[in-house]
């Protein structure tokens, strides 16, 4: 894999990046390609158990080799995998990781999986080892997501999408891209075996009623009454895109969506975005040329730990929508929470 940023701000650590994830999304699509079949019930989570914290123990090895002073704040934790039920699914996830790190043991893939269990600093990364769970679980899109926040603001982004291709399109068993952004540098795609395939730039779409709105697969992920309140407010001529995980901001980025919101389901009215479901792919459509913001069009803030404490959902753009965008939301009240804060 060659070198792509050398000398400027970051470079090593995009390099990293994007190494890290591309090998992360390769072992998963292994593991969806090998564990998941259609006979396999709904309930059953087994095969994306063992992908989650299988990609989580091989990036995090990867990072205590690599940077060691940088903590890790990531979704997984191994006490699970540490009592009698957890055994066997500890033994798979072994074995996979030991295709990528030679002589991989239970306990060692336990200790790298619980790296992820750092605490916020002036400099950390954030995983999320499968980002868009029923994605992967039906063969569909999902993504590895991986971020360096220094100082408080996202500095580098990583996402490896094994069901893009090299056009940014969704291609289930394609050739895969990994997307990387690098604060004030820009965005770009590359091969899965690190080869540059552009810089990457949002639309130019400028007219509410011509927005290509990236929406997710499950209805419990947003407020649908709200969202189709929104979509018939922006009536805009284009159906839905409809996508797992944050492979909608690779996307956005590449031009192929301008607008993606992330309202609170009333399912879970209190629920605070997790900084790993959206460090990398905020980066990736701001450096494209885009927008992200939460729904009141305050500035997303990591400075937290791991949740999103001061903000309400998400809004993103191509920024020329971003506006009106936002006065449609409030518009419609989901820029509130139910109990009105």
């Amino acid at each position: 894999m060659q070198d792509l940023f050398v000398g400027k701000p970051y470079s090593e650590e995009a390099n990293f990046a994007v190494r890290v994830v591309s090998m992360a999304a390769n072992l998963c699509r292994e593991i969806q390609g090998e564990m998941v079949t259609q006979a396999l019930e709904k309930s059953d989570r087994s095969p994306v158990t063992v992908a989650d914290f299988a990609s989580q123990a091989v990036v995090a090895r990867l990072l205590m080799d690599t940077y060691p002073q940088d903590p890790l704040i990531a979704e997984e934790a191994s006490q699970t995998l540490r009592v009698t039920e957890g055994v066997k699914t500890l033994e798979a996830v072994t074995a996979y990781v030991a295709r990528i790190h030679d002589g991989a043991e239970p306990e060692d893939v336990c200790r790298w999986i619980d790296h992820g269990g750092g605490e916020r600093a002036d400099r950390f990364w954030t995983l999320d080892p499968i980002d868009g769970t029923k994605g992967f679980l039906r063969g569909d899109q999902y993504v590895t997501a991986l971020a360096l926040l220094d100082a408080g603001q996202v500095a580098i982004g990583a996402l490896g999408c094994p069901n893009l291709n090299h056009q940014i399109e969704p291609e289930i068993g394609g050739e895969g891209v990994v997307i990387v952004a690098i604060r004030d540098q820009g965005c770009w795609a590359l091969s899965m075996e690190g080869k540059s395939l552009g810089k990457l730039f949002v639309s130019m779409t400028s007219d509410p009623g011509q927005a290509r709105v990236l929406r997710s697969f499950e209805s419990g992920h947003t407020d649908s009454g709200k969202l189709e309140q929104i979509l018939k407010r922006l009536d805009t001529a284009h159906p839905p895109v409809l996508m797992d995980s944050q492979a909608k901001y690779a996307l956005m980025a590449a031009g192929k969506g301008d607008l993606l919101f992330r309202l609170l389901s009333p399912a879970q009215p209190g629920y605070v975005e997790k900084i790993w479901d959206q460090a990398a792919g905020s980066i990736i459509v701001d450096e494209a040329g885009g927008k992200v913001t939460d729904l009141r069009g305050t500035p997303l803030d990591f400075t937290h730990g791991r949740g999103l404490i001061n903000n309400i959902g998400v809004l993103a753009s191509n920024e020329r929508l971003h506006d009106d965008a936002l006065e449609i939301v409030r518009s419609t009240g989901a820029d509130r929470r139910q109990d009105g804060m």
